[in-house]
């Protein structure tokens, strides 16, 4: 095998890395609220987002070639490029992973890829127009849309049921979730699933395995769809802890509306081909759905830490991987030490989780009181 082939090789498997980060950093998208008020277990949460992602991975390629063929001239682009723009994606995927906080793997993957194209190839092989309107666009009005969406929703799922009695009402929004909850999954793997299947679409043509403008071949929807599955049921409590119990005090009804206006704004999305952080979507609804019920508590401290990480994203990664490309681009000497320090730095985050662990037994802790210990509220 010769070295390009090796590369070729190398920079798929990193993908997939890539990919098995964004599914534990995204769990929490599909699942925080319905583990959050008991709608679903914590493991059986994680393992009915795993199956769906997967087969959202096969309904959809729009959004992949967005990014095979979008953001940055895929003929100017090279494997050393696209590597060191994933590993600036999976490094801060750990960073905020360990700090519990939500921030988009889609833009940490733009950001890594455009700071090492930029570096790699220079500025002219941006496409800065797409960027905008692809990416910079959506990445702003999405969560702003999904929080009005969800405030709406919220209230009018109060309104309706503010004659039921609380324990009906209560049994039947859970019921609800977990339909509302698997849809969101099932969004899920329409978007970032496409994400990697489009970066290794976009390796393939740069080393001359595909003709440009391709679309992904078979064998990268699956281990795409694969990848992302079983990062999804490896859990990602930390972040799930975050949305569940960090943003708001969420109940049934507010669980329910929070994942049925994501699901609309992601599949909405996926359709159009604008490959939006499913984070931002998520989170803007359960923030929409605290703020859609009279006297719920919104914890403003912590949606400023999370506005801040998202803000931080794009720049950090493209920052990270623009310099893994200078360091690669040096030679087999220099993805080898990119890729050594790589795998240093994700082992050191992930010791350093284990000081404070949050898995499937704990995830709800600091636990606020039960549901049946407090009164439905049944108001707007």
């Amino acid at each position: 095998m010769d070295s390009v082939s090796f590369l070729l090789v190398a920079v798929v498997l990193t993908a997939l890395a890539f990919d098995f980060t964004n599914g534990f950093h995204d769990t929490a998208n599909s699942m925080a609220t319905s583990i959050a008020t008991g709608a679903l277990s914590p493991r059986l949460a994680v393992l009915v987002a795993a199956v769906l992602n997967l087969a959202g991975a096969f309904l959809s390629t729009e959004v992949a070639k967005t990014i095979s063929g979008g953001i940055v001239d895929d003929a100017k682009v090279s494997p050393v490029m696209i590597f060191a723009g994933l590993i600036g994606a999976i490094l801060w995927n750990m960073i905020t992973w360990l700090a519990g906080l939500p921030s988009s793997s889609s833009h940490a993957l733009f950001g890594g890829l455009i700071g090492a194209v930029w570096v790699g190839a220079g500025e002219s092989a941006v496409r800065f127009t797409a960027l905008v309107e692809k990416i910079v666009i959506p990445a702003v009005a999405s969560p702003v849309v999904a929080c009005v969406v969800a405030i709406l929703a919220t209230y009018l799922a109060y309104v309706i049921t503010h004659r039921a009695a609380a324990p009906a009402a209560r049994k039947g929004f859970r019921a609800g979730q977990v339909g509302s909850a698997s849809l969101v999954a099932l969004a899920h793997g329409t978007n970032d699933a496409q994400k990697t299947m489009g970066v290794i679409t976009l390796t393939l043509i740069a080393g001359g395995v595909l003709a440009h403008g391709s679309g992904p071949p078979w064998w990268v929807v699956l281990s795409a769809g694969l990848a992302i599955s079983l990062g999804t049921y490896a859990g990602g409590w930390r972040i799930i802890r975050t949305m569940g119990k960090g943003l708001t005090d969420i109940q049934p009804p507010q669980g329910f509306a929070a994942e049925t206006s994501a699901t609309a704004v992601i599949l909405a999305s996926s359709h159009l081909g604008f490959p939006l952080s499913t984070t931002q979507v998520c989170t803007g609804s359960i923030l929409g759905a605290g703020l859609g019920r009279r006297l719920a508590d919104v914890r403003w401290g912590i949606a400023g830490r999370i506005a801040v990480a998202w803000l931080l994203t794009l720049p950090a990664a493209a920052a990270v991987g623009g310099v893994a490309a200078w360091v690669a681009g040096q030679g087999d000497a220099g993805v080898a030490l990119v890729a050594c320090v790589a795998v240093a730095a994700a082992v050191g985050f992930y010791a350093l989780s284990r000081r404070r662990p949050v898995n499937s037994d704990n995830v709800n802790e600091p636990r606020l009181p039960e549901p049946a210990e407090r009164t439905l509220d049944t108001t707007a």
